[in-house]
């Protein structure tokens, strides 16, 4: 137990980091336990801990994700039917993009495939809420218990909200340019070890590139809620007095845009100030699976009964795992 929670504090959590910085704000003379010295150590410490693990993460991911390119993954989810699919088609969104305007072109390059539309939304679920970098960043601040049932829980919504879809047969709602695009198999080349490292390196480039400006605005705003925001405020609007904080938490996070990396420093903030573990999961999974500009380009490659069905679907089952959480908040921290 004692090298579990080492792991967790100082590889994962990197608490040495939190404390060096802490100390070295203090040699400049500003009080760390004020707002202005607590914010600066907040900023310096999330910002230089998410990107260390970002990059770390990222690598990983994309050297297994060079064993999956999308002729791949179309055959491997071409291999299994019913349930079976859904989930295989989840548990691949793990190792695929970050967000989900990443995640749509594979998705509809899919969905052109001919593969079913309901296994093809269970990736489009799985892909930008959970992934193998969630998994490790949330254990780096929430612990492995609340990492590992948030993994599993963005799981089953992904599984249900594809097999429902898929009961409600709504193939003519997809756009006609996307059922006649066809696909064309290409033969995925065999890559050398030399090859994959240079494209995970190259990954992490590219992706760094692209998150990073939500990072240092997740952190800033995590700073101001962490040390400027009155905790009475946010334990009255998150917090489990009011009965509809995971409705608001979903609603907010619904227009805007970020991805796990850009949630996970406010989501922190927000649990130090009080708010409810499920509001603030609810929060997280609604920014990086609702998000306004995924939602747009969505639009493009369906009709709206069919884009309404995915907004509902998801909503629904967010708000669910929200309130769940919430009652059972004292059994994961």
């Amino acid at each position: 137990m004692g090298v579990w929670r080492f792991i967790q504090n100082e590889l994962l959590g990197m608490k040495w980091l939190n404390r060096s910085i802490g100390r070295g704000i203090t040699l400049l003379g500003l009080d760390i336990n004020g707002r202005v010295g607590g914010s600066i150590q907040f900023f310096l410490y999330d910002v230089i801990k998410i990107t260390i693990l970002l990059c770390a993460l990222i690598f990983v991911i994309s050297y297994i994700q060079s064993y999956f390119p999308p002729e791949r993954s179309k055959k491997i989810l071409g291999r299994f039917h019913g349930i079976g699919a859904n989930v295989v088609s989840a548990l691949l969104g793990t190792v695929t993009p970050f967000c989900s305007c990443s995640s749509i072109p594979l998705f509809i390059g899919f969905t052109s495939a001919g593969l079913p539309l309901g296994v093809t939304f269970s990736f489009l679920i799985s892909s930008p809420m959970v992934d193998l970098g969630s998994l490790v960043l949330l254990m780096s601040i929430f612990g492995a218990r609340v990492a590992v049932i948030y993994v599993l829980v963005g799981l089953v919504i992904a599984v249900a909200g594809g097999a429902l879809i898929e009961k409600l047969h709504m193939e003519k709602y997809v756009e006609q340019f996307i059922l006649c695009a066809g696909s064309v198999d290409i033969a995925s080349p065999t890559l050398t070890k030399a090859e994959r490292v240079q494209y995970a390196k190259e990954q992490v480039v590219s992706t760094f590139q692209k998150v990073f400006p939500f990072i240092l605005v997740g952190v800033g705003i995590g700073a101001v809620i962490h040390n400027w925001i009155p905790e009475s405020w946010i334990t009255a609007v998150l917090g489990s007095r009011n009965p509809f904080g995971v409705i608001l938490a979903t609603l907010v996070g619904i227009p805007m845009y970020a991805d796990i990396f850009g949630t996970i420093p406010v989501a922190e903030a927000l649990l130090a100030k009080g708010a409810q573990l499920g509001t603030i999961l609810s929060f997280m999974m609604a920014v990086t699976t609702l998000s306004l500009p995924s939602l747009i380009m969505l639009r493009k490659a369906v009709k709206p009964k069919l884009l309404a069905l995915f907004i509902g679907v998801c909503t629904v089952g967010i708000i669910l795992v929200g309130y769940l959480f919430n009652v059972f908040q004292f059994l994961f921290i």
